[in-house]
């Protein structure tokens, strides 16, 4: 007898998770053309504040009050994982929420300081009104001109993202093999397995 599946991911989770994904691989690959850059960045950055919007006021399972749990949680579930003899979520696991608000934050962090970036090079974007254009001397076609420190901290901010984003789907995959569930499919039909 088959498994009586469940509806747990929402249509917004789910069309949310994978357009942040697919913006975050595409914008880390590509700065140029730039205004695509920049464009992908603001979709990511409305897309990541509606996602916490949907945290407070969505169903029970985007709800971050029904998977944020603390530390020790989170590093049992991990341990036990390991070892496959951790517990079945049907909703987020402890390290499945951990990671959520992690790269929720490190992807607002990443789209924050490009939008700094872009008012400080350029005089352009929403922060242009806050942050002012830094004058650089003109260009003298033998040398590079060195970066501004913004735009460095933006590089290593989607640098880290992405680091998160390896972890993240070496979890999904870890997950899935112990749990004997394909989360990457229950990620696209918003169905698992009931308990």
């Amino acid at each position: 007898m088959a498994a009586t599946e469940i509806r747990v991911w929402d249509p917004f989770i789910r069309i949310a998770h994978w357009l942040i994904a697919a913006g975050v691989l595409l914008n880390w690959f590509t700065d140029e053309p730039l205004w695509l850059h920049t464009w992908v960045g603001y979709l990511i950055a409305g897309l990541v504040i509606a996602r916490v919007l949907w945290g407070f006021t969505g169903p029970e399972h985007a709800r971050f009050v029904s998977f944020l749990r603390g530390p020790r949680s989170v590093f049992d579930y991990l341990a036990g994982l390991v070892r496959f003899s951790s517990r079945r979520y049907v909703g987020h696991s402890p390290a499945g929420g951990a990671m959520i608000v992690a790269l929720l934050f490190m992807i607002a962090v990443t789209a924050g300081t490009g939008m700094a970036n872009l008012a400080a090079d350029r005089g352009e974007g929403p922060l242009s009104g806050i942050i002012a254009k830094v004058e650089r001397p003109p260009r003298v076609p033998s040398q590079r001109r060195p970066p501004l420190l913004i735009k460095e901290v933006h590089e290593t901010m989607a640098n880290i993202t992405l680091f998160l984003v390896v972890l993240h789907v070496g979890g999904v995959v870890l997950a899935s093999l112990a749990h004997r569930e394909n989360l990457v499919l229950a990620m696209v039909t918003g169905r698992k397995r009931a308990e």
